[in-house]
């Protein structure tokens, strides 16, 4: 899943980058307001995290713009100005979670899951699928109760399909949410990381619906 980092002190964001990254996120990080929120108003993310106080536009401006243009990825606010009057006004603004600094980054992850789960109508952290269970916690996929070793790469493919169950995902959305932008994306990426993960996890699992893209699970 591709998140955006909006934090303008680079320390934390190095940290945070790195520990998003680790737990296998694509993440694209960006220091200036008006650069972070035109790409927030312009590409497609799976959750964003947004400091407050950053150059050119604060983060309460970015967002209320966004959801002002109908923009409804998931937000997580962070910031070291800790008071409930900006809490409530972030939160009836459109944020979906305040996080103060300092923090722990198990909890700024634990945050980060639980937004991205609620935004895809998700109450657990273990989403299971007919015989497919993913723990997001743990990063862990098993099959009938037995564990299947994914590469990052392929977990990221799963646990995106898992998260947007039932739904048809195009092959640009995936190819969006799946590589770096500095990735030379190649047309046939998609389609053998399909296949590398239908031969992992049971070739019944991931459906191709021609000219539309992919889906596991029921589409209703």
């Amino acid at each position: 899943m591709r998140v955006l980092l909006v934090e303008d002190d680079d320390r934390i964001a190095r940290n945070v980058k790195a520990a998003l990254t680790d737990a296998g996120y694509i993440v694209d990080h960006e220091c200036d307001g008006e650069e972070a929120w035109f790409k927030g108003d312009t590409e497609d993310y799976a959750a964003v995290i947004l400091d407050l106080g950053l150059p050119r536009m604060d983060g309460l401006s970015i967002l209320k713009k966004w959801r002002a243009n109908g923009r409804a990825m998931p937000i997580l606010i962070l910031t070291s100005r800790d008071t409930w009057l900006e809490r409530v006004e972030g939160i009836n603004s459109g944020a979906d979670d305040y996080l103060p600094k300092p923090f722990k980054m198990e909890e700024l992850l634990a945050r980060l899951r639980a937004i991205v789960r609620r935004s895809t109508g998700l109450s657990t952290p273990i989403i299971t699928i007919g015989p497919l269970s993913l723990d997001t916690r743990q990063m862990r996929v098993t099959r009938d109760g037995v564990a299947i070793n994914l590469t990052p790469q392929e977990y990221r493919l799963l646990g995106y399909l898992m998260h947007h169950a039932g739904r048809v995902v195009p092959h640009s959305e995936l190819l969006d949410q799946l590589f770096s932008h500095d990735y030379e994306k190649d047309s046939n990426a998609v389609e053998v990381l399909i296949g590398r993960v239908r031969k992992k996890i049971g070739l019944d699992c991931i459906e191709t619906r021609r000219g539309f893209g992919y889906v596991i699970g029921r589409d209703g």
